[in-house]
């Protein structure tokens, strides 16, 4: 194995994922799932390996990065195109489509719609008339994979259109309600109750997600975080003190995030030295401070801007302040008092509302005994070093 930081992980690469993938089969036999993950763990990756194993027998899985969407009808237009790939492999032909399309005054030629401008208001029949024609003419549980719906959404309403937004999301559930034989996978790093929130304080009432499960993808065990780290140094051939020593090093220091892994590999590969534990944590903290921030880590900071409101911002900031600098867990009443330190307030329920955010948004993991601190160390102390 090479190291390969950011770039497309083979399937048969992707190491230490096969019971969750085996969990994530098991539900898909009764309903269709939300599956949300921090930036970089590889829930990409986890989909990828997914599709690729799938038992065409059973399922046929589809796979389409959703980050580029701006409008309803590229959707729309995008499932068309989709289903239409799998239906012609059989000879089946696209019955309510094609009449939509004479009703509207398009056409099909060669694959691609032709449709007039204001076909675009007629998304939402070209979706449903899409579904209807593949449930009538699949035999098999079709498994759309979409990641990064939730940036989808969030495109969709900053155009201005939060009402169709809330349409589409409640489209997509009534779908999944009308075919038992399909299911749909939703992926994104930010998850996508940020943009239902965002809906609902617009007026949306629905939960358009309740029908699903709700799975996250955790980083990697330590025994499959320092395996990869292994796999990766001999791929190499990075000489080391002690391989596994090291290996185990690389994965404690990163909290077993794969990405990571891949990165402080790579960095190693480029070094003509000895490596060992020390030299891991050395480019692991260098990392943190890296001016040119190639981990990407402002990105942490950044997502608060974009997804919280003015009024939840500063409870946010001051929140992950108070709980950076602090080296053990704390109870509710500590993170409270630590932050009216920070700011004016004695709104204790904004505080508990935005730690729940925070929760979902993957910055804090409550404990079994009630107390609050960083999911992860590592972001632990680059939001430290960046906040001074």
């Amino acid at each position: 194995m090479k190291a390969n930081p950011g770039g497309h992980i083979d399937p048969s690469d992707v190491i230490g994922r096969d019971k969750l993938i085996a969990s994530l089969w098991r539900t898909l036999e009764q309903q269709s799932l939300v599956l949300c993950a921090e930036r970089r763990m590889g829930k990409t990756c986890v989909i990828d390996k997914m599709v690729a194993e799938a038992p065409l027998d059973k399922l046929l899985p589809a796979y389409r990065d959703l980050e580029g969407m701006r409008t309803p009808f590229e959707f729309a237009e995008m499932v068309f195109n989709d289903v239409k790939q799998y239906l012609s492999r059989s000879n089946r032909t696209m019955r309510r489509v094609h009449q939509l399309l004479e009703q509207i005054g398009g056409t099909e030629v060669g694959g691609v719609l032709k449709l007039p401008g204001v076909a675009a208001s007629h998304w939402k029949v070209l979706l449903t008339r899409t579904m209807e024609d593949l449930a009538e003419n699949q035999d098999r549980t079709v498994i759309f994979f979409w990641d990064e719906v939730p940036l989808m959404l969030y495109n969709i309403k900053q155009r201005g259109d939060e009402g169709t937004a809330m349409e589409l999301l409640d489209a997509l559930r009534s779908l999944r309600q009308m075919h038992s034989s399909l299911r749909m996978v939703f992926t994104g790093s930010i998850g996508i109750h940020n943009v239902i929130t965002a809906l609902k304080r617009d007026g949306y009432a629905n939960d358009p997600t309740n029908d699903m499960e709700t799975r996250d993808v955790p980083p990697l065990s330590p025994e499959d975080a320092q395996r990869l780290a292994r796999l990766l140094l001999k791929g190499e051939e990075i000489k080391t003190v002690d391989v596994n020593g090291t290996a185990r090093a690389i994965g404690d220091a990163v909290d077993g995030i794969p990405y990571y892994i891949q990165h402080v590999v790579s960095q190693m590969r480029d070094r003509d030295i000895m490596e060992s534990k020390a030299t891991a944590r050395e480019i692991v903290n260098t990392c943190l401070t890296d001016p040119l921030d190639h981990w990407h880590m402002s990105h942490y900071r950044e997502r608060i801007d974009t997804y919280y409101t003015d009024e939840e911002r500063p409870f946010a900031l001051g929140l992950l302040d108070a709980l950076a600098i602090s080296d053990e867990p704390l109870i509710f009443s500590e993170v409270f008092n630590r932050l009216k330190s920070r700011m004016e307030t004695e709104d204790s329920e904004m505080a508990r509302h935005i730690l729940t955010l925070l929760q979902r948004d993957h910055y804090v993991i409550q404990r079994t005994d009630g107390t609050y601190s960083f999911r992860f160390p590592l972001i632990q102390r680059w939001w430290r070093l960046h906040r001074g």
